[in-house]
């Protein structure tokens, strides 16, 4: 039996401008262990204000969230945060690395942040991440050495360098040409599969979404 790795139950959102905009509506679904799930729709549709809820960054909503089975709607602050650092990993459009750092270094930032591991141990893991992606032999450079495609990559280990329950992508693949869209699909299909690691992934490319397991389809701020 799958476990709900996440479920939203009846969230709605409102923005508060010279008029009241309704932009989530009674949003209900469930995202269980192992799914690769997308959410689409057009631009304007709410998929990016949803992402921005279910990550717990936004606390200003109705309804209620939970993730690995706790609800999140009475929660501090600072135990949101250590939800998002120790649960919930994150893949953006640009892959926000720090030129300053080495590869190896950038992976291993939100795990020097959680404090669970000693700074050798977390080498080995960023290096066992990297390893996973193939660039492993690019570890001591600095991340302008890159590619746009391995940069993105170098991100995706750094998602994944606390064991997150949930990996959460906003328009992952929006920065990169067609090759590389397809690279980044399939190191998330090989997550999802070899290692059962759960993807919630917002993004406009259709021919992403429909090769993933779940597609949710959002229209005027509902799920289709």
């Amino acid at each position: 039996m799958s476990t709900k790795v996440l479920e939203s139950r009846n969230i709605n959102k409102y923005f508060y401008t010279a008029q009241t905009q309704h932009v989530l509506k009674d949003v209900t679904f469930s995202v269980n262990t192992g799914d690769f799930a997308s959410i689409v729709g057009k631009s304007g549709c709410g998929k990016s204000t949803l992402l921005y809820i279910l990550s717990t960054m936004d606390t200003d909503y109705t309804g209620d969230l939970f993730i690995d089975g706790e609800p999140m709607r009475l929660k501090t602050d600072a135990e949101l945060a250590s939800v998002r650092n120790e649960k919930i990993g994150f893949v953006f459009q640009f892959h926000y690395l720090l030129n300053e750092f080495s590869v190896v270094r950038n992976v291993m930032i939100p795990g020097l942040k959680l404090g669970k591991y000693s700074e050798k141990e977390l080498e080995e893991r960023a290096m066992e991440k990297l390893k996973i992606f193939g660039i492993e032999d690019q570890a001591r450079k600095y991340p302008n050495q890159l590619s746009g495609g391995q940069k993105q990559r170098v991100a995706i280990a750094r998602a994944l360098i606390n064991d997150p329950i949930i990996i959460m992508g906003d328009e992952p693949t929006g920065n990169l040409d067609k090759k590389n869209s397809e690279i980044v699909f399939e190191l998330f299909q090989k997550l999802a599969r070899e290692y059962k690691q759960t993807l919630l992934i917002v993004t406009h490319d259709m021919e992403f979404a429909k090769a993933t397991d779940h597609v949710i389809e959002m229209e005027d701020g509902r799920i289709l």
